[in-house]
């Protein structure tokens, strides 16, 4: 079937974007604070164990996460002034309340990410799909006291119905479609998609790939570099997806925190949110410059 959510748009006919203070990419953290069930194989990476129940071992390593590795990220963050766009399963809010406290004391933008990544969004009819969504948004507004603008499913999940019932609910983009460098107009009026990456992600480069941390920094600064390269003409968006069991590992903390550092003192970088990002889109591409061809 023919995908009828976007329509395909060449970057090199667009009209051009501008970041502000004539800075040439937009830089954002999307920062996955998640949820898992011990009772549910939850996209286990190690196959062996992930029949069991309880499965310690693919369970624990994600534990570690809200438990240790999203405090040593925080750290690293607040080092470099980078304020995250949080990619939030709501029942993170009912669990871990102090990551939700350090969130709100640093002024986070918080997206909504499902209700918990052992169960991804699909298979939904149009109803069941409606109240999922609401439960999901109202519970990480009660929680955070900012209503989500962005979502971004389990895995990257969403049926075909998802950006309608997001724009419903008063929302604006999502980040599923991972298909550019730069924000595009969704068939949905007045949704948005904003980039996401599933190459620049830390469960890719480490758990699938098995590169190393140098390796990492590696791709981290040539991304960077290309895109400045790409943005003469027209602002472009780079993504990083982190995991805080993954990169919240002590071997790969130095890294990032490189990585985080090459950016921030990179004088072509609008170290910014993908709130921001979508605002600032919306707010200065032109209508016309948006219709879908």
């Amino acid at each position: 079937m023919e995908n009828t959510l976007y329509e395909y748009s060449p970057i090199t006919e667009r009209e051009p974007i501008h970041w502000p203070d004539g800075k040439r990419v937009a830089f954002y953290v999307g920062l996955n604070i998640e949820h898992f069930h011990v009772d549910k194989p939850s996209t286990s990476i190690h196959e062996a164990t992930a029949s069991l129940l309880p499965d310690a071992l693919n369970y624990g390593w994600r534990d570690y996460g809200v438990r240790v590795g999203v405090w040593r990220l925080i750290e690293a963050l607040d080092r470099h002034g980078i304020r995250a766009s949080v990619l939030l399963n709501s029942e993170v809010a009912e669990r871990y309340p102090q990551i939700i406290e350090a969130g709100r004391r640093r002024d986070w933008a918080w997206l909504a990410h499902g209700r918990t990544n052992s169960v991804l969004h699909t298979d939904l009819d149009v109803e069941a799909e409606r109240k999922e969504l609401l439960d999901i948004v109202d519970a990480i507004e009660k929680a955070t006291f900012q209503r989500p603008r962005g979502w971004m499913g389990p895995a990257l999940t969403e049926t075909f119905n998802t950006p309608k019932l997001l724009s419903e609910l008063g929302l604006q983009y999502v980040l599923d479609w991972t298909s550019d460098d730069q924000p595009f107009p969704l068939s949905v009026p007045g949704m948005l998609s904003v980039p996401y990456t599933v190459e620049l992600n830390d469960l890719a480069i480490f758990g699938f790939k098995g590169l190393t941390g140098p390796q990492f920094l590696q791709m981290f600064t040539d991304h960077l570099d290309q895109l400045v390269a790409d943005s003469g003409e027209s602002g472009r968006v780079m993504a990083l997806a982190l995991h805080p069991f993954v990169i919240g590992q002590p071997s790969r903390h130095k890294y990032l925190d490189l990585a985080l550092e090459y950016a921030a003192d990179h004088s072509d970088i609008w170290l910014t949110t993908s709130d921001e990002i979508a605002d600032h889109y919306a707010r200065t591409v032109s209508a016309s410059g948006r219709e879908m061809r």
